[in-house]
């Protein structure tokens, strides 16, 4: 098996849905093709986006509706109107916000299947290449499309609220739903086939022009998902269909308190008797949507920090149940075949030190993130100076961090001093440029740096607050932004040229 070498080089960070458009959130369409061409003239070799699959209550790609399907709302409607299945008259008929700095997903939520409902009323669903991706993606599509048809049919209510017959997966009751409502199924498989279509092409774009993208995998799944619903059997669930426990976190450098995440815990000795093959789906899924898979949480191969259901016990009654460590790692690795991939390990960081073991034990690449780094202590293992060997992943910060610019704004001169003196500066404003300049100066073999942190932005281009919920995942970059004015663009490409990435 040949194992492929990452390539030193440097990236970008930024979610797909943060993209600029017309229609509300980020998509597949032209401005992500001129993302990549941004990309290149700054000499980049990585985008790194975030999961893409379908979101749930809260909008978070980390509690995913399903561990295979993408999300709907990235679908290009201009190529839609290319193909003759839609008027650009029908899409400009809804608002899909007025900010352009932000998601309002609430807008997309409604308009975005009645307009791709327009469109799959005019699409053949008898033509080859349709019929051809539903038989290669039978062992999912089948069961996404059935719980997406149920999900709208009972008003969107999670799995537990309906019927019973619904509920608990009744054969018979299943097998006349689908004849009943075949056209409402075929309309979910008609979403993935556009997505998944419009994917390989944004990709195949993307590596004509030397550029990787490495794709987030979360590591749990939502709740009320296609994956909990039909395979009960592979969470702890309860007989009254209540999880036994959910994930959360320990207090860590994210927040001072447990972060509950509420996703349901997997049921790893009966995963195991299949030799996990809900796993080896979801990798086979995803290495044809990515060049690098990087797998969320990897700290959950080991333990995972859990609480009850019951949200009263939840800051207090917390304990660690163990992962499928190595058994689930070679299930992965046989699926991945040579290709690339990276982990997030940061988070287990002096909680968990089996995960470094582990990580030592598959080849793939772990995490590094500066904004840890400055803490006083010059052993702290997030300091370019103390990387071991060059197999890392190093980012200034990530998805769940504060920009640079909002996390320095209220320090003190005083608390600023160890970082000031690291990165040889006397002042915040040179904090930002000088960080990024030590990130692609370091040894690691992929250095990313948010888009938010190229454009110096401030609290309010965050991403996303742990344990809170209603204002994440919504910021967008503008048009204006996108463009990167020239200075910025010819100062990264002389550090990607200084610092051979």
């Amino acid at each position: 098996m040949e194992i492929k070498e990452f390539i030193r080089g440097s990236g970008v960070l930024l979610s797909i849905a943060s993209l600029p458009s017309p229609y509300g959130i980020g998509t597949l369409g032209r401005e992500a093709y001129e993302f990549v061409d941004l990309l290149v003239d700054l000499k980049q070799k990585y985008w790194q986006v975030l999961p893409v699959g379908p979101t749930g209550y809260g909008d978070s790609p980390y509690q995913p509706i399903s561990g295979c399907a993408g999300n709907i709302y990235f679908i290009d409607l201009d190529r839609l109107v290319d193909e003759g299945l839609l008027e650009r008259s029908e899409i400009l008929e809804y608002n899909w916000g007025t900010d352009k700095s932000e998601v309002d997903y609430e807008k997309i939520y409604y308009g975005r299947r009645s307009i791709l409902q327009k469109a799959f009323e005019r699409f053949d669903t008898n033509a080859q290449d349709f019929r051809e991706f539903k038989e290669k993606h039978s062992e999912w599509l089948g069961d996404y499309a059935l719980f997406m048809a149920l999900k709208t049919d009972n008003l969107d209510k999670k799995w537990t609220e309906w019927p019973d017959e619904y509920k608990n997966l009744q054969p018979v009751a299943l097998a006349n739903y689908r004849k009943q409502n075949y056209n409402s199924i075929s309309f979910w498989e008609f979403c993935q086939f556009k997505f998944f279509e419009q994917w390989y092409k944004l990709r195949e774009y993307a590596n004509s022009k030397g550029i990787r993208i490495i794709g987030d995998i979360a590591f749990l799944m939502g709740f009320d998902s296609v994956d909990v619903w039909a395979q009960r059997q592979n969470y702890l669930i309860c007989a009254n269909d209540k999880p036994k426990c959910v994930a959360a976190a320990v207090p860590d450098k994210y927040s001072d308190k447990v972060q509950v995440w509420g996703n349901p815990i997997y049921d790893w000795n009966n995963m195991a008797k299949d030799d996990f093959a809900w796993w080896r789906m979801r990798i086979r899924v995803n290495k044809e949507l990515f060049d690098i898979v990087r797998i969320n949480h990897f700290a959950g191969m080991v333990k995972i920090y859990t609480v009850p259901y019951d949200k009263k016990k939840a800051a207090t009654s917390g304990k660690w149940i163990k992962g499928p460590g190595k058994k689930l790692i070679n299930a992965i690795k046989e699926e991945l075949d040579g290709d690339l991939a990276m982990v997030d390990d940061y988070t287990s960081a002096g909680l968990l030190p089996g995960v470094k073991k582990l990580l030592n034990k598959t080849g793939w690449i772990g995490t590094k993130v500066l904004m840890f780094a400055f803490d006083g202590d010059p052993t702290n293992e997030h300091l370019p100076h103390n990387y071991t060997d060059n197999h890392v992943a190093a980012y200034i910060g990530t998805h769940d961090n504060e920009t640079i610019v909002g996390s320095f704004r209220d320090k003190t001169e005083y608390e600023l001093a160890y970082l000031y003196e690291y990165l040889n500066i006397d002042r915040k404003a040179q904090i930002p440029n000088a960080l990024i300049r030590l990130l692609y100066q370091s040894t690691a073999d992929v250095a990313i740096v948010q888009m938010q942190d190229i454009l110096e932005l401030g609290s309010e281009a965050r991403m996303n607050y742990p344990s809170t919920v209603g204002k994440n995942w919504r910021w967008r970059l503008t048009e204006e932004e996108a463009l990167l004015d020239e200075n910025k663009r010819a100062w990264i490409r002389n550090l990607a040229a200084v610092y051979r990435r």
